[in-house]
């Protein structure tokens, strides 16, 4: 298929007042990213961290921080996350649909790699202009959960839209976010998902590196089987 899996545990169940060693700890488990999700309080209702978290994660890891980016005004986000570190940054086709080409190119001019995020009552056709164009975003969050908090529960019909995306762009990293464990892994897996973002179940697993390496292993099989 052309794309690695890539394990990103959420960082927000991780226990924020020790953010460093979380990090440290996760990448020490086989994590491959780490997902940072980015809430203003107005395109979703919950608020998290912002550039100066990412900034002071930064000095302390040297790890791919994966950052999804769920605001109103990405836009406004570019400069300060670069500026900080983030190593991607995937915005919402929901609020981005008249700027996303300049949204794209300014990402990459601040040496990011830039994806594009769809809730799940959006439809997968509004993301095929930004990965067929002249400047494409490199990869696509299919959200299968509502965004602005953790925890909620998988959502097995999202996976029409990553098996879409899969058949039509083989070499396309896909990535998955909302409900995902070592019960939902072979669903997201075997639709041909390669990134995949868990929160509770690596950090509320007694073994996150058997978790980790469960979800690794998932995704590798439906790989080969494909």
């Amino acid at each position: 298929m052309g794309v690695t899996p890539k394990i990103a545990p959420s960082m927000l169940s991780s226990d924020f007042s020790n953010l460093a060693s979380e990090a440290e700890r996760m990448l020490n488990c086989g994590a491959d990213w780490l997902h940072m999700d980015i809430m203003d309080g107005h395109f979703v209702p919950n608020l998290t961290i912002g550039a100066p978290v990412i900034e002071s994660l930064r000095k302390h890891t040297k790890a791919y921080l994966d950052c999804h980016l769920m605001v109103t005004n990405p836009i406004d986000y570019v400069e300060p996350f670069g500026k900080a570190g983030a190593s991607g940054f995937t915005f919402h086709i929901e609020v981005s649909k008249d700027n996303w080409q300049d949204l794209i190119q300014r990402i990459k001019s601040k040496g990011m790699r830039p994806g594009v995020s769809l809730k799940p009552g959006t439809p997968v056709e509004e993301v095929y202009p930004l990965i067929e164009c002249e400047n494409p975003v490199e990869m696509v969050l299919v959200m299968t959960v509502e965004p602005g908090f953790g925890g909620q529960k998988f959502m097995p019909t999202m996976m029409e839209k990553v098996k879409t995306l899969r058949n039509r762009y083989p070499s396309l990293d896909i990535e998955v976010d909302g409900g995902l464990g070592p019960s939902t892994i072979e669903m997201a897996a075997s639709a041909g998902a390669n990134c995949i973002v868990a929160g509770s179940s690596v950090f509320g697993a007694p073994e996150p590196a058997h978790v980790i390496s469960l979800m690794r292993k998932s995704v590798q099989e439906a790989q080969q089987n494909n």
